[in-house]
């Protein structure tokens, strides 16, 4: 008994009503198994790619698809051949994120794959707003299936070089499986740094945010930069830190981000070397399962230049995502980290996923994913989500998801 073929359909043309139901109509008159099917519409052109296992003749078969198919207005190419293997999982994701993602960066960034024997599976659109993002199915190379470090840092090497985002994954569950996200808050999820604002009320701004810089940077151990900034504010009414607490301006996207996010399930926290009695109001206004900051030392209404317990410093962030794990129930390799400075290294760096949000070069050579736009809805096309799925959730609750961007 001769064995079954595989038979390569693919069909091409304008997408409308009944394309389909035609094609496996003609299929089904020749009892043929259906091994992959995939499907794209862009712009009203569809691009249909059925392939199935054929017991008999496949030239019959063959003929028999192209006129049916010739009966709705399509092009069909059917392509026979021996039969094959099932279909080998891709690798690796990898998300390019870009305002725009031009040809040439893809052209690049297809061609420094491809130098390292990888292959792009397929390719997919998950934002059009506020960047355009596509994420590309890789099947890499063997020797970066248990090492992706090298193929990161050089997909990221042109990325930086063509102005485009790049975060690079190991595809598979354990991708889908993130269950725990924490954020910063200083120029993370919030734009502008705390301190500074404090410090403005005291007319010292300048002179601490050249500290804060250097911390960022790596430059100044952070405790003692923490140190030395919280003593200007020495004298200072209580009530400015409620001022700065008003005055607080959400990144771009973190309300987006937060409510995708607790949607699929996530606790969501913050971990910030910033003050807790700033960002405690936020953190009951966004939901969010978890907070680590600094305590501003308070006495008889007035700032004492001081701070209270231990700092939240470099080594405590990491500390604190682990204990919200803990206390989760979610192992390590299922959290998320996003921050922007040195400080935030130790945390990114224990997190499953650590991705730097328009971070120091410090944070961006150690993170697994960099974003260089001032969106933070961006984490959400890194860990999968497209934007068409956000926007059909929000659409469901009545929110409007899109305002413009100047």
């Amino acid at each position: 008994m001769p064995l079954p073929t595989s038979v390569l359909v693919t069909v091409t043309g304008p997408d409308g009503p009944g394309v389909t139901s035609v094609l496996f109509a003609a299929l089904t008159q020749h009892s043929v198994d259906v091994l992959d099917v995939e499907q794209v519409v862009i712009r009203g052109r569809l691009t249909l790619g059925v392939l199935v296992l054929c017991p008999g003749d496949a030239e019959e078969l063959q003929e028999a698809v192209e006129q049916a198919m010739s009966t709705v207005d399509v092009h069909v190419d059917v392509e026979i051949a021996p039969s094959t293997g099932p279909r080998a999982s891709s690798t690796h994701a990898v998300v390019v994120l870009g305002r725009p993602v031009t040809a040439r960066a893809l052209s690049a960034l297809a061609r420094e794959l491809a130098a390292r024997g990888a292959n792009i599976d397929s390719i997919r659109g998950v934002a059009d707003y506020p960047v355009t993002g596509l994420e590309l199915a890789v099947t890499a190379a063997d020797d970066a299936r248990e090492d992706d470090s090298a193929l990161r840092a050089a997909l990221a090497a042109v990325a930086a070089a063509e102005g485009v985002d790049v975060a690079v994954e190991r595809a598979g569950l354990a991708r889908r499986s993130k269950r725990l996200i924490v954020f910063d808050v200083d120029s993370t999820l919030v734009q502008g740094e705390v301190i500074e604002m404090l410090a403005a009320r005291a007319g010292q701004e300048a002179a601490v945010a050249e500290v804060t810089a250097a911390a960022m940077r790596g430059e100044l151990d952070f405790a003692e930069s923490l140190h030395r900034r919280v003593a200007v504010l020495a004298g200072l009414p209580a009530s400015v830190v409620d001022d700065v607490a008003d005055s607080l301006e959400l990144t771009p996207g973190a309300r987006t981000t937060i409510r995708t996010l607790r949607r699929l399930g996530f606790r969501c926290g913050v971990v910030s070397g910033g003050f807790t009695q700033v960002i405690e109001g936020l953190a009951r206004e966004l939901e969010l399962d978890f907070v680590a900051a600094n305590t501003l030392e308070i006495v008889g209404g007035v700032l004492t230049g001081r701070v209270v317990g231990d700092v939240v410093d470099r080594p405590a962030k990491a500390v604190a995502l682990r204990r919200f794990a803990t206390q989760a129930g979610v192992p390590m390799d299922q959290t998320v980290a996003v921050g922007d400075g040195a400080n935030d290294i130790d945390m990114l760096a224990a997190a499953g996923l650590g991705i730097a949000f328009n971070a120091k070069p410090a944070l961006r050579e150690v993170a697994d994913a960099a974003i260089s736009h001032p969106y933070l809805d961006a984490v959400l096309f890194v860990l999968g989500v497209t934007r068409d799925e956000v926007e059909a959730a929000d659409a469901r609750d009545g929110l409007v998801s899109r305002v413009p961007i100047p």
